[in-house]
């Protein structure tokens, strides 16, 4: 595994930025599920101390991230593709939620955002770009989730969309970027015009991707 130190701003905490830093590795597939997870080699790539490790480590295995096995120590956890469909089921209603509120709550300033972040996902889909397609995902939920304002439904959110993203990277092969693309842009386009019906549409409709596109790796 490569040997990064992690750059991220001066005013987050060292086990946050220990967080973001792993998230990423086993979102990515770095970490591959059923991994051993070793503390030492943690430490060597991310430059940071052994408390921000393990307090990251204890928020990961909170959030599903990683498990505790016997004689095993911590591993990350197996990609279970049966049990992600439940996961969308739930997802699916938190997202309509934080659809509807952020077409009804967002700023000007913000439903430009939004509406420049789903623009940015068709392009890289367009181009093939997987790199861009994600952070320009990532980007998206980020400005919705802040328009929103409901920091419930972004707490209870967040597990399961990162869960989906390693999902991606696992079976990106089955994906269409192309067909994700067109729904994040019709959630973005409901959102910034402000119709909430639209937004929670545009959501609805996102799932039905995520869940046909599930069930599509479970029967391959």
């Amino acid at each position: 595994m490569q040997s990064t130190k992690v750059s991220t701003p001066a005013k987050m905490r060292a086990a946050d930025i220990a967080y973001v830093a792993i998230e990423n590795m086993i979102v990515t597939l770095q970490l591959k599920p059923g991994a051993p997870i070793v503390e030492s080699e943690l430490i060597d790539i991310t430059g940071l101390g052994r408390t921000p490790l393990r307090e990251a480590l204890m928020r990961m295995s909170s959030n599903g991230l990683i498990v505790q096995l016997p004689r095993r120590g911590l591993i990350v956890k197996d990609i279970e593709a049966a049990e992600h469909v439940t996961l969308i089921e739930t997802r699916r209603v938190i997202e309509k939620l934080i659809a509807s509120s952020a077409a009804r709550r967002a700023t000007p300033q913000l439903r430009e955002s939004i509406l420049a972040c789903g623009a940015q996902m068709v392009v890289a889909a367009h181009n093939g770009k997987l790199d861009e397609f994600m952070a320009a995902d990532m980007a998206l939920d980020h400005v919705v989730h802040e328009a929103c304002r409901n920091p419930s439904a972004v707490a209870a959110v967040i597990p399961l969309i990162i869960k989906c993203r390693r999902f991606w990277y696992a079976y990106q092969h089955e994906g269409d970027m192309h067909e994700a693309a067109r729904c994040h842009m019709l959630l973005a386009q409901g959102i910034a015009d402000g119709n909430e019906e639209a937004a929670a549409k545009g959501a609805d409709n996102l799932m039905d991707y995520l869940e046909s596109y599930t069930r599509k790796v479970i029967n391959g």
